[in-house]
């Protein structure tokens, strides 16, 4: 019987999980409000400013958020599923980094102007929108600056509501081309790509605003603490995810082995070359061990937390592992060691799990180059989200590509040298030997 379940779930399974994932959602908010406090919440969502840091669970109440959290991802499958693609590693990262974005900062109204900008980008050059899917997905990024602009334009409500929408309309056409060349930049080594390019484009039109006099301010909601249902359902939900894993295939923890050789660097997507239950299982251990490492830590299962596990999880399918994601944790770990901040800072947390965008990093140029990264990261993150007021949520996608663009050439720099030596060396003692045997056997 197991046989024939197998079968049936061959080439679907990620789908099912996928659905799986959002019915678990929708499931969880029905059972945490009831339908009164469900739509008051989302209402709240809808009309709240979004800017980073908004927590959805304190902001409008767990259920509402998760419910929100349902909503878009549902949107997110759908789109996929009518551009007829199949699913892949890419797809469970946009998916799963859509649902953990939805709990503080993407509703399914804010993210529309980016979708159909980038829709109308794909039109302009007589593309088919399924090659611009993942772009306009990932693009949402800068869903709070539509919100923002409604309440800070000095002009009445409908003329605000205008020119938010076409300003989202215009940063999804204006993404796709930009994440081209900023994926240039850092050469693969940031998997948060667009969070780079989104940071670099809210940055210029901050700086537009203040030209007119307005400014955009960063938000902090912020729930502390870790609920025990939330803490056990995230224990639940990725050892389900391992489980599956081994249940598709007996000798998928065999595989995983083979798939943390890998380096991660973009482009790497695990179910194209280790298969979908590997990838699962490597999925589940991931999401197991981010929530271990706030357990342990005493950090807080926050919206924006939560949302960040929800991420690390959906990228172990497309270039993250632990091989290569823990140097970098311990690399903003130990940071705090040697800084003002604390691993228990919301910043630093967050910062913490987002690390896995510069698991290439680890996964190329070794342990001790990881965690130089993950000190960096941990150092920018903090900063980086004042220089554009919290309009891109994908703040730790902009601080790891400044840190791939700032150390990997570094790191070139300095194995290209180590390995012209160590040639250089070779040849010496090689000629040494030859030069030997000469004077042995004239």
């Amino acid at each position: 019987m197991t046989d024939n379940i197998r079968k049936k779930l061959e080439g679907r399974e990620l789908f099912v999980f996928s659905i799986a994932t959002a019915l678990l959602l929708f499931l969880t908010a029905i059972l945490l409000a009831p339908p009164e406090e469900l739509l008051h919440g989302m209402l709240t969502i809808v009309l709240t400013r979004d800017a980073l840091v908004t927590d959805y669970f304190e902001l409008a109440g767990s259920g509402a958020a998760f419910l929100n959290a349902g909503l878009i991802l549902s949107l997110a499958i759908l789109l996929i599923r009518l551009q007829k693609i199949p699913f892949t590693g890419l797809t469970m990262a946009v998916l799963l980094i859509n649902a953990g974005f939805a709990l503080f900062g993407k509703n399914p109204v804010n993210v529309l102007p980016m979708l159909f900008g980038t829709w109308l980008y794909a039109r302009f050059h007589h593309a088919s929108m399924s090659r611009y899917i993942y772009t306009a997905l990932f693009g949402s990024c800068l869903a709070p600056m539509v919100t923002e602009l409604v309440y800070l334009l000095p002009f009445s409500f409908p003329v605000n509501l205008t020119i938010a929408v076409i300003v989202g309309i215009f940063s999804g056409f204006v993404l796709p081309p930009l994440s081209v060349h900023t994926a240039s930049m850092h050469m693969g080594y940031n998997l948060f790509n667009m969070g780079f390019a989104g940071g670099l484009f809210a940055f210029v039109m901050v700086c537009v605003l203040q030209s007119f006099g307005l400014k955009s301010n960063n938000v902090f909601i912020w729930r502390y603490g870790r609920p025990c249902w939330l803490l056990t359902g995230l224990y639940l939900y990725f050892a389900a995810a391992l489980l599956f894993g081994l249940f598709l295939k007996r000798d998928s923890l065999r595989s995983l082995l083979k798939l943390m050789r890998r380096p991660g660097r973009a482009v790497t997507d695990f179910v194209l070359m280790d298969g979908a239950p590997t990838t699962l299982v490597n999925m589940g251990l991931v999401g197991l061990i981010c929530t271990t490492y706030i357990l342990l830590i005493g950090g807080d299962l926050s919206g924006p937390v939560v949302g960040a596990i929800l991420t690390a999880f959906g990228f172990a399918a497309f270039g993250v592992h632990a091989k290569n994601y823990l140097p970098v944790l311990a690399g903003v770990l130990l940071s705090t060691f040697f800084t003002h901040m604390l691993p228990t800072t919301p910043g630093i947390q967050m910062a913490a799990i987002f690390a896995v965008g510069l698991a290439p990093i680890a996964g190329q140029f070794g342990i001790p180059a990881g965690i130089i990264a993950g000190m960096l990261h941990a150092a920018v993150a903090v900063c980086s989200s004042s220089l554009y007021g919290g309009l891109n949520l994908y703040n730790n996608g902009f601080s790891t590509g400044l840190v791939a663009i700032v150390l990997v050439p570094a790191l070139e720099s300095f194995l290209k040298r180590y390995e012209i030596r160590k040639e250089q060396k070779n040849k010496q003692e090689k000629k040494g030997r030859e030069s030997s045997a000469e004077r042995r056997y004239p």
